[in-house]
Parts: structure tokens; sequence; C-alpha cells
């Protein structure tokens, strides 16, 4: 991902309002840009520290020096596997290299973090080799990171609490995310006494990504009763801006700033969640502490609680019978495989809240629709009129004006009703949108009533908001 100096500076004050200790703001020696930006982020005058990655090479370390970051973060492969393959060093020269780098940090009064690189596939006794010999010269934090996320938790917990028995300066770890261990490593590696861990936004980062800032800090406030400095209510806000910025979508079900994370749909579960939200949240986390909100979604597994609670919000109050009617139309939209928005739920309550009680005057049976050629379609309609079944048939151009054409010729003598109005709405965008339908329809005295129906199948909604339309007539 590329961001602007200007996005990198946002950036940065949102992670001092959300409460970040440390920002390692980029690698200054990378580009000429990186440089700025860092230096822009050092001049801000943030109350979080700000950290600058360079290798153990003087050059990276003065890079960092001259634009007046807070600390300095060096680094260098320990492990076999990298040391030899990529940087071909001896374990002699990469001890030498990492005591000079750390010296000349201190040299220049900064803070000095080291990092191990690919330290939990480095052997252990040349790890703590380099750790002691690291703090002997003045380093004041040590970084141990899982380069390639092979650690499972009981490892890192092994790992940190030998390197914590070994080594007094703070232990801070790198966790990435290959087989999705990421935050529990972390979270191990706290408990085997690392005090710090280095975390993302939205847990991006190289490959699958590193440890999430969210995860991570609302399972050791809420799950470990442990405190930091970040003001959890930001928690999202902060995930949504660099979604924003880097395009890079938070998937739905993602924890704690997914859009699902205090979403319910079950029945059971939203009942509950209405009643007391800790009957199917953690309860030790709300969606407040984190700058979320709770949602009820209705969907196919939608209960009536759900769908009353959501339409009284909307100050809509329908009775027992209007309310089953629009849960079981609820249902079947859902069934099609479409998402149930608010605007869909509005759309189907007024159609059916829009419907006459009783027994109907016409009673729609089966609607038949087959479409010829471009211009023409024959629509077949059955219905129930004063307790006699009537079956007709009427051509149209198109499959709504041959439905609309049936139905008002099947009332025959019964009444001279002729629509006067007839409007089509797309509720939602997309090829599954719920239609809406507002239908008008006039009498011969001049009579004029108007119905909504709402349907994913245009031909229905149009036949159901007529027949709804000419029933309110009839029985007025």
């Amino acid at each position: 991902m590329s961001l602007t100096p200007e996005q990198k500076i946002d950036i940065a004050h949102q992670l001092d309002k959300l409460g970040v200790d440390i920002i390692e703001a980029g690698f200054p020696i990378a580009s000429a840009g990186d440089k700025e930006s860092v230096r822009s982020i050092a001049s801000e005058g943030l109350n979080s520290s700000v950290c600058g990655l360079a290798r153990v090479l003087n050059k990276d370390i003065d890079t960092c020096i001259d634009i007046e970051v807070d600390m300095v973060h060096t680094f260098v492969s320990t492990s076999d596997i990298q040391r030899i393959h990529t940087i071909r060093k001896s374990r002699e020269e990469v001890l030498d290299m990492a005591i000079s780098a750390v010296e000349h940090i201190k040299d220049h009064g900064l803070k000095c973090m080291f990092s191990a690189m690919d330290a939990t596939r480095t052997d252990l006794d040349y790890l703590l080799e380099i750790f002691h010999a690291v703090q002997e010269v003045g380093c004041d934090i040590i970084n141990v990171p899982d380069t390639v996320g092979v650690m499972v938790p009981s490892s890192m917990y092994n790992l940190i609490r030998n390197i914590n028995d070994e080594i007094d300066i703070p232990i801070d770890t790198h966790c990435h995310n290959d087989f999705g261990l990421a935050v529990s490593n972390t979270l191990m590696a706290i408990e085997a006494g690392a005090s710090q861990a280095q975390v993302t936004i939205n847990g991006l980062g190289e490959r699958a990504g590193n440890a999430d800032l969210g995860e991570t800090v609302m399972s050791l406030h809420s799950i470990y009763g442990a405190k930091t400095n970040i003001n959890t209510e930001y928690i999202v806000e902060t995930a949504r801006m660099i979604e924003r910025y880097t395009t890079i979508a938070i998937p739905p079900h993602m924890p704690i700033v997914g859009e699902n994370a205090f979403a319910h749909e079950s029945g059971i579960h939203t009942h509950g969640v209405l009643e007391k939200p800790d009957t199917f949240e953690p309860g030790i986390m709300t969606p407040e502490m984190v700058g979320h909100t709770r949602r009820i979604v209705l969907g196919k597994h939608a209960g009536k609680h759900a769908v009353l609670k959501s339409l009284e919000s909307a100050n809509i109050h329908p009775t027992g019978e209007q309310l089953d009617s629009i849960l079981e139309k609820i249902k079947a939209i859902a069934d099609k495989g479409k998402r149930i928005t608010d605007a869909d739920l509005y759309a189907v309550a007024f159609a059916v809240l829009g419907k006459p009680e009783g027994k109907p005057a016409i009673d729609l049976k089966e609607l038949t629709v087959m479409t010829g050629n471009v211009t023409t379609s024959t629509a077949v309609v059955k219905a129930i009129i004063d307790n006699e079944e009537k079956i007709i048939s009427n051509v149209g151009v198109g499959p709504v004006d041959a439905a609309l054409k049936a139905v008002t010729s099947i009332i025959g003598d019964n009444a001279n009703i002729s629509i006067r109005d007839f409007r089509l709405e797309a509720v939602t965008g997309g090829s599954d949108a719920l239609a809406e339908v507002i239908v008008s329809v006039q009498d011969e005295n001049g009579r004029i009533v108007s119905a909504r129906a709402a349907s994913t199948d245009i031909v229905l909604a149009s036949v159901d908001a007529l027949v709804t339309a000419i029933n309110m007539l009839l029985k007025t």
C-alpha cells in the first residue's frame, strides 16, 4: 500500500489520539519520501514517541538521527537461514554489527530498540548471547520478532519466559499472522513477561499481516484485566480511517472493528441481546467501549421480537397479525439471498399496514405470466371473488402490464375500477433490489384509493399493490 505524506501525518495524529505509546513512522533510508514523512511526523509535537527503523548500518541510523526521531529501532537477521542466505554474515559478524549499531545510537542520546530478526527461528543460546551483548552497551528495549509467523502460543510463551529470565531490560514482541496466531502469540508473550507489543491497525502488514491493535488491546483490557494507554473508544474510528486511506476493506467478521462484530440476526440471540446485551455478547467488552454500535440484522433467522423493535424505533406499530405478515415477507426475501436493509423493512411494513383487515373482496390465488416476443406478454390470474373462483387471462406490453390488465379484468361486473396512477421505485440498489410499487385506482364514482406493495419480484409487487387498492376501494 502507498500513503501520501499528508495521509501519514493524519494517521500519526489519529494514533496519538488513540493513545499509542510509540509510532514507528517509517524506514527513513528507504526513500526520500519516507525520510521526509518521518521527519514531518517527528516534528508534529505528538505525545506518542516517534520511532524510525534502521538496519544495523551507520548510514541508516544517521538518517534517523538527522530527522530527530525519539527512538531508533535497529534490526539484523540472526537465524541461520536468513543470516547465511540474505546478509551472508557469520554469527560473530552479526554480533559485532548489533553491538556497534546500539552503541552508535546511544552515543547520540537516543532511545534504542534492537530486533533480532527471525528470532523465533534463531538458536536460543546465540539469541541470548546477542541480547546480553546489546543490553550491556545500553540498549533500552529488545524486540523478539516472529518474522515468518511460525510460532504457536505455547512455544512463544516458553521462548519469552527463557529470555525474560536472562534479560533485565523490557522485552517487546512482533508477531506475524501467517497461521492466524499473531494475536495469540502476542498475548502469550505478554503472559511470559513481555511488556510491549508491536501491533498494526486492522492487522495490516507483510503477507498475512501482524497482530491487530484492537484485538490485542481489548483482550488485554477485557479478558486479562491489564491496562494500556490506549483510548479504546477510538479503535473503530482509527480502523475506519486506515480502511479509507489504504482502500483495504475491513472484513465484516473481523473481531472488534468489523461490521458484524456486534451484529445479531438469530431470533434467540436478538431477543436476548435486546433484553440484556451480555446474554449473547462478551459483556466484558461492549460496542461503546471501542466506538462501535450494536446492530440488529433482519434476515431469514430474524425473530419477531427483533422485527418489532426495529419497527417501533421508526414509530411503526403493527398489530400482531400484521407483524406476522411482515416477518413472513422479510424471511421470504432473505431466503432469496438478499440482505434486508432498514429501507426494505419499512417498505414491506408500509405495504402490510396498508392492507385492509378482514376477508378480502378479491382473494388472489395464483398468477402466471408468460413472455412472448419483445412487445407482448400474457398473464393468467386465478382469484376468489364473492366465494366464486374465477380465472382470466389478458395480454399486455410486458409482464407487468399484462398482469395488471388481467387483475382489473377479473373483477368483471363486480366493479368498474380503473388504474389511475402506477409508480415503481427500487428501494435498494442492485439486480436483487426490493421493488416498491404504489398503485392508485379509481371507481365509477370518482373515489381514489392508493396502496403499496414491496417484493424482489416486480410483477408480484405490482399485482399485490393493485389487489390491495381494489380491496380497499370495494370495502369503503
